[in-house]
């Protein structure tokens, strides 16, 4: 791995969410790529979790443009593996892979990754938030995640 600079490092979730956008599918997993590569040289980096949450969660949602539900599965799953980070301890993971999911009908992995958050975020309005949301999915309802789809 070459050496990447804080800035390139903090850069990298603007440039692959753009590349997504855009539909530049190709160039948006390059980028989710090169962003959990560098990522393993900031380990001790505030913006740590959020590359392993952020590159995960592209390259799921890219796994489903591609028609591969089981790749975007475990990228979910990877994504609640985080550490969590300053943001995710604040406003929560991002929900928008879980409701693609959702909407394939896979209700299980997206419970499992919303107890995954419970390590990064904790506080009593997000548990009481996770446990609304584990609800109305063991109900077949996809919840409102309102804010989390764009965090």
């Amino acid at each position: 791995m070459k050496d990447i600079t804080p800035n390139r490092f903090y850069e990298l979730r603007k440039l692959m969410e753009q590349a997504f956008s855009k539909g530049n599918l190709e160039n948006a997993e390059s980028l989710a790529k090169e962003y959990l590569e560098s990522s393993k040289s900031f380990e001790t980096n505030w913006n740590y979790g959020n590359a392993i949450h952020h590159a995960n969660l592209i390259l799921g949602r890219i796994a489903l443009e591609n028609g591969d539900t089981e790749r975007a599965k475990l990228h979910l799953i990877e994504a609640g593996q985080t550490k969590g980070s300053p943001q995710l301890n604040s406003f929560g993971p991002n929900m928008h892979l879980a409701k693609d999911l959702l909407e394939l009908g896979e209700r299980d992995i997206v419970i499992q990754y919303i107890n995954l958050t419970k390590r990064f975020w904790w506080k009593i309005f997000s548990w009481r938030k996770r446990r609304h949301w584990i609800k109305e999915i063991h109900n077949g309802a996809i919840p409102m995640f309102g804010p989390n789809l764009n965090y």
